[in-house]
């Protein structure tokens, strides 16, 4: 049985981990609810858990289009960085919701005992991609075989789970560690390397000869940029994570008509970022955000069984030190129901 003690610690070492899952995204965002301020206004101090990135498209539109302003709400936007421990933050009460890069930092948070919810998903497949070459392409799983695949330390686990999945040994792939470059592809040390295909700056070195397979495509269905809540902020300030749902949901709505113009207010907002890249990438974007799931269900839906099918991968893969927590402990569906008629249903 497990200890009061051991669960602490084991809260503790998932806490300090997770910075650094949240590192693979470079566009995973906290938001927190401040306290009302003098004028009634709820302030939204979105902690981002890396640099200001397009991940962050549809908050920076609705707060310019006054979309905050109309639910009673203020938006502070504040970068985050390698160091910076959103589910730590939401966890101990510094901020009232959040979102995160990767869904299994939500799965192994809440299997270390840390009381926290997903009410939806911001980007209903995950970016996370292998790249390799026309001249040594890999195009699905089994090509992986034999090849030097360089990946981010913290996706090691990402990988292990693709191969698992497709019943590949971990044997048959030469692994080692890389970090934002990608030219160990291009000078032929790795046959492989990985990130998310919507950075479209980093990928540029790559050119017209990128192959890419995406994680998604290879049998890893994450969700990216989960938003999610304590169990406490669920049940004690429920119309203020409907509120902030709604106006996501708005924002990435208008996002999705008015794409170039969406752009233009992220850059007017962030200068150092590339207008022209950034208009390349909305469309991967968009496309991320809304798709056949969102067509039925609206933005921010998510599945089930794809939530159950991810537990489970983890789960035989030996990553839950104190048992797999259950679907009913990591999900709540019920923000998404409530919002149902406010979130756009493109797709």
């Amino acid at each position: 049985m497990k200890t009061r003690n051991q669960g602490s610690i084991d809260r503790r070492k998932v806490l300090m981990g997770m910075g650094a899952v949240s590192g693979l995204a470079m566009s995973g965002t906290m938001l927190s609810v401040g306290q009302a301020t003098a004028a009634g206004t709820y302030e939204v101090n979105m902690q981002l858990g890396w640099l200001a990135s397009n991940g962050i498209l549809g908050e920076v539109a609705a707060d310019k289009l006054g979309f905050y302003a109309d639910e009673g709400l203020s938006l502070n936007i504040i970068p985050g960085g390698p160091n910076i421990d959103g589910v730590a933050s939401v966890a101990s009460g510094r901020a009232n919701l959040g979102s995160i890069s990767s869904s299994p930092s939500l799965m192994l948070a809440r299997a270390a005992g840390i009381p926290i919810k997903c009410i939806a998903a911001g980007f209903q497949k995950h970016p996370f991609t292998y790249f390799s070459l026309k001249s040594n392409p890999v195009k699905v799983p089994v090509d992986l075989v034999g090849k030097k695949v360089a990946t981010q330390g913290t996706a090691r686990i990402l990988l292990r789970a693709l191969l698992a999945k497709n019943g590949i040994p971990e044997d048959d792939v030469e692994i080692s560690v890389m970090g934002a470059d990608m030219a160990s592809l291009m000078n032929g040390l790795v046959d492989v390397v990985t990130g998310w295909n919507t950075n479209i700056n980093a990928l540029s070195v790559l050119g017209d000869q990128r192959v890419d397979m995406t994680l998604w495509d290879a049998g890893i269905k994450l969700y990216a940029n989960p938003f999610y809540v304590t169990d406490e902020t669920l049940a004690d300030h429920r119309d203020k994570v409907e509120a902030i749902i709604r106006v996501s949901a708005k924002g990435w709505g208008w996002v999705y008509e008015n794409p170039e113009e969406a752009v233009e207010i992220l850059v007017e907002r962030y200068p150092n970022m590339d207008l022209e890249a950034e208009k390349k990438a909305v469309g991967l974007i968009t496309a991320y955000s809304f798709d056949d799931s969102t067509a039925k269900g609206g933005w921010g839906t998510m599945s089930p069984e794809n939530w159950q099918n991810q537990i489970d991968i983890y789960d035989q893969l030996g990553q839950f030190e104190n048992g797999a927590p259950t679907l009913e402990e990591l999900v709540d569906f019920s923000v998404l129901k409530a919002t149902a008629a406010d979130r756009p249903t493109f797709g």
